[in-house]
């Protein structure tokens, strides 16, 4: 029998990689003849570019940049076992997860490192890109990202702007005489799972601004920020930001990957699917377990999970979700998809125990869910 072991990350607790290694050692318990397949998957937020690098037998290559708060930090982009496609996880330079809660600053926090990142690709020959833009903490429309690769945002008077995303007030005018040329024969794909326009009720600051920092009264402001260099934008270059569909994903970074990357935005499990050949391992596999940190209706809206199950129908294989929770009013939703749902926290496992032994844990439960139901 051959399984196929495809879960994301539980997010707080254990890496794609990890879990999946628990899932394995539960399944090897039960048969060691059972044929097992690991291949962690992500939906291009992060853990993605570990993903793609783990699964393909990539390289990690480090990079001194800046952080979002311009602090100087190592980060890491990777190149996948092809040789020649380069994934950049935004989150590794200009993440969320940088900062302490007390550093979120909106005003200042700059997608400039994620530029030095691309930069570095580009200057080793690389000009096939994935780039994943979930997990971010910044809110400045990737115009530190664009900085950093030689984009320039002028006054009236032709000088530059200040940093600072309020600075964008004062933008008349984008140079792009000095944007690194080499972007013109690079080739960009954006993992990204959400399609958010860059302002208004639905946009990058209005949705996802308060958990960077921004606060309700502020939210207009830096809404109105945004808006002011998607009219320049458009005035420029004919390009029109703000209802575009991706726009406003990681604070903004999306619509600047559309207007001056010609980025093309796919569901990010798909990319991951595809970079790791997930439909020819499937060949021949009876059965694929995947999951997450939590499963719910949001699942079956772009996550990793719901990408393996489609993946596994196809193939014709039975498709087992455990994640470490999940909503019983959901259940029911979750096994139009799946075959098996299993929770790790149930009536004999706490929230604080799966915290506190999610390896242990996971790998007793696949264990039992392929002695009971394989």
């Amino acid at each position: 029998m051959k399984v196929v072991i495809s879960p994301d990350s539980y997010k707080g607790t254990l890496s794609a990689i990890e879990v999946a290694h628990a899932m394995q050692a539960g399944i090897l318990e039960v048969d060691q003849a059972i044929e097992t397949v690991v291949l962690p998957v992500a939906d291009g937020g992060e853990g993605t570019l570990e993903s793609l690098i783990t699964t393909t037998d990539g390289q990690y290559i480090s990079e001194n940049v800046l952080d979002p708060l311009g602090r100087e930090i190592e980060a890491r982009f990777g190149v996948l076992g092809d040789h020649v496609t380069c994934v950049i996880e935004m989150a590794q330079a200009s993440g969320i997860m940088l900062l302490q809660g007390s550093e979120k600053n909106p005003e200042l926090a700059s997608t400039y490192g994620t530029g030095q990142l691309i930069k570095a690709a580009l200057d080793r020959g690389f000009r096939k890109f994935i780039i994943g833009i979930g997990g971010s903490a910044t809110n400045d429309a990737g115009i530190g990202m664009l900085k950093a690769l030689g984009l320039q945002f002028r006054k009236e008077d032709g000088t530059l702007i200040a940093n600072g995303v309020s600075a964008l007030l004062d933008l008349a005018s984008i140079d792009v005489s000095q944007l690194d040329s080499r972007l013109a024969e690079a080739q960009f794909i954006v993992a990204c799972d959400v399609d958010n326009p860059l302002i208004g009720e639905r946009g990058a600051t209005a949705i996802f601004g308060p958990q960077k920092g921004i606060k309700g009264h502020q939210i207009a402001y830096f809404d109105g920020y945004l808006k002011r260099f998607a009219d320049i934008v458009e005035k420029q270059f004919n390009i029109r930001l703000h209802d575009y569909k991706g726009a406003g994903a990681a604070g903004g970074m999306g619509g600047a990957l559309i207007a001056f990357f010609n980025g093309t935005f796919h569901a990010g499990i798909d990319i991951v699917i595809d970079a790791v050949q997930l439909k020819k391992h499937l060949e021949g596999a009876k059965f694929i377990i995947t999951g997450e940190g939590k499963s719910d209706r949001q699942t079956l809206h772009g996550k990793a999970p719901l990408g393996v199950a489609k993946a596994a129908k196809l193939a014709n294989a039975q498709v087992i979700l455990l994640s470490g929770a999940i909503s019983e009013n959901d259940k029911l939703a979750l096994l139009d998809y799946f075959t098996i749902v299993e929770s790790l926290v149930d009536d004999n496992i706490t929230v604080q125990q799966a915290l506190q032994e999610p390896y242990h844990l996971i790998r007793l439960k696949t264990k039992k869910i392929f002695e009971d139901y394989v």
